[in-house]
């Protein structure tokens, strides 16, 4: 039985998490943080890139595909969704600009041109974007990190890029300072359970495709006993959900299951299932903890 994700009995939980783009903290660990905020835990998101090279999903918005308009669209989004949640945020920047502007941008897939920017943020020194954080981590003395897995949970290099700049800037810290670090995980058979439940209830014809179970799983898929830790809140979905809507470039919420569930631009149906896993990571090494 996976255990209960922080508990701190005589005052609230600081919990940081920090993300590759904007709608990343909704999507892989938005259940954790809506369910922190309503148990009255102060929640931080530290976002390290604009989104700047996303797809945009709706036909209206296809314009700022492509276009320098779109990190700013996607800040707004994060703002709205921020909001949703009840939680802090900022940018991995230094002084007032970490209120309005990440330092680097959004790296794109591996092989792309703006993988070769000189402001992509999967090709910035580590030890940069370390001091960043470990210096913001430093004032908001989070009791809980939580971030991706070494393959960036689906392999996108700004994610794995996040890893490793969240492993560093913890490690950095002095070790009376240093939180407990977390990655997104989801067990195997959580994500069986998922598919089975989309085969049943996504009406057939609605231009979405769902995954069968012998699909391939992404890296942040793993054997059930590596998840060590979960929150499981089925109440927090709505807030998830509500804060989800705000992202509409990228991601779509339907409606006409027996529960909301979504898809991003690969029109690929996703669960929303009432849970997290999570496993505990080794600050100096970033290897799960056993």
């Amino acid at each position: 039985m996976a255990e209960a994700l922080g508990e701190v009995p005589d005052r609230p939980l600081r919990v940081v998490a920090v993300h590759a783009h904007p709608d990343d903290e909704t999507l892989a660990t938005g259940l954790a943080l809506a369910h922190h905020v309503a148990r009255g835990d102060r929640v931080h998101v530290i976002t390290c890139t604009l989104g700047e090279e996303g797809e945009v999903i709706p036909i209206e918005l296809a314009h700022l595909e492509g276009d320098p308009a779109l990190g700013p669209h996607r800040a707004r989004e994060l703002d709205a969704a921020m909001a949703r949640l009840g939680a802090e945020h900022d940018y991995l920047a230094t002084g007032s600009s970490r209120l309005t502007k990440p330092r680097w941008r959004d790296s794109g897939m591996a092989g792309s041109d703006a993988a070769a920017h000189p402001l992509a943020f999967a090709g910035a020194p580590v030890d940069q974007g370390a001091e960043l954080l470990a210096e913001r981590l430093g004032i908001l003395l989070p009791d809980l990190v939580l971030t991706y897995d070494q393959e960036g949970g689906y392999g996108h290099p700004d994610h794995i890029q996040t890893h490793r700049v969240t492993v560093a800037a913890v490690a950095a810290l002095p070790e009376r300072l240093r939180p407990r670090l977390f990655a997104v995980l989801t067990p195997r058979s959580w994500a069986l359970e998922d598919r089975a439940w989309l085969a049943e209830h996504v009406p057939a014809g609605n231009g979405l495709t769902v995954p069968g179970g012998e699909d391939p799983f992404p890296p942040s898929v793993v054997d059930d006993t590596l998840v060590t830790h979960a929150v499981e809140d089925p109440a927090a979905v709505s807030a998830q959900v509500a804060a989800l809507r705000e992202h509409p470039t990228q991601v779509t919420i339907l409606e006409d299951a027996p529960a909301p569930y979504y898809a991003l631009s690969n029109d690929i149906a996703a669960r929303l299932p009432g849970r997290e896993g999570y496993a505990e990571l080794d600050p100096e090494t970033g290897a799960l903890l056993r």
